[in-house]
């Protein structure tokens, strides 16, 4: 299925979709936002999280239909997210988006530190807080991992040393949380064009070696990740926890 049919990727989740509440992290921008807007096409209740007032604001004035909704929520509190999470009533699926990358940056310990805490930490503190909504509901977790869950990156170690612990960390809680009834899985993209990616893709010294060795010769868009979140959360996946999925254009198999 081509990005350019994701209207009809939603139609065709509908069917198991409409009616459920999805929470989306990190949900106003790039793959956060296109998960978001997938399962608002296919009929779900959408809160999607942004970590200030001008991200909101923005992903606001880009949905004029106003039918998700964008709140500020710092993935660093454990308050902050129990208390946003209280407040949703039902929940039946979480997606885990929020993240960032420092790129050169990632030795120096303090933004280390920053980067593991948003990326890593912070999706285990709302995967926990999550957890007693979600077994109500038969409900599941989707975690954004990485390519470079699998491979090293010299430039992000701190984003690197993330997204390693986002494989384990959703193999760990698949385990955990099977007994609750909640489904734990993860999708690792690979080169996709987003504003974390935006250097990369101006950088002709960079671009050519990504799309050389991508043996679909393209960047990866936010829409790619439309299909599998919506599988990922339907009743077709219900016998599958604990699998990292790359959505990466054959990269890792090169």
């Amino acid at each position: 299925m081509s990005i350019s049919s994701s209207a009809d990727t939603a139609e065709w989740a509908r069917g198991w979709t409409e009616g459920r509440t999805v929470l989306v992290t990190g949900g106003t921008g790039g793959i956060g936002r296109a998960i978001a807007q997938c399962f608002r096409d296919a009929g779900a209740t959408v809160h999607a999280t942004g970590a200030t007032d001008a991200e909101c604001a923005q992903a606001r004035s880009n949905d004029p239909s106003g039918t998700i909704r964008y709140d500020v929520l710092d993935v660093r509190s454990n308050d902050a997210i129990r208390g946003f999470i209280g407040e949703l009533g039902d929940l039946d699926v979480v997606v885990n988006c929020a993240g960032i990358i420092r790129r050169g940056q990632e030795r120096d310990p303090d933004v280390f530190d920053t980067v593991v805490d948003i990326n890593l930490n912070g999706t285990m503190r709302v995967c926990e807080a999550s957890l007693d909504r979600l077994a109500a509901n038969n409900g599941c977790i989707i975690n954004i991992a990485s390519m470079l869950s699998f491979f090293g990156g010299g430039l992000v170690s701190g984003y690197s040393a993330s997204k390693g612990g986002i494989a384990q960390l959703t193999k760990s809680l698949a385990i955990a949380y099977a007994p609750r009834g909640v489904r734990v899985n993860a999708i690792a993209p690979g080169w996709i064009a987003t504003p974390l990616t935006k250097a990369l893709q101006d950088d002709p010294a960079r671009a050519g070696p990504i799309l050389a060795r991508t043996p679909m010769a393209r960047w990866g868009a936010p829409e790619d990740l439309q299909g599998i979140a919506l599988f990922l959360a339907s009743p077709h996946a219900g016998f599958i926890t604990g699998t990292i999925v790359p959505v990466d254009g054959g990269y890792a198999v090169t």
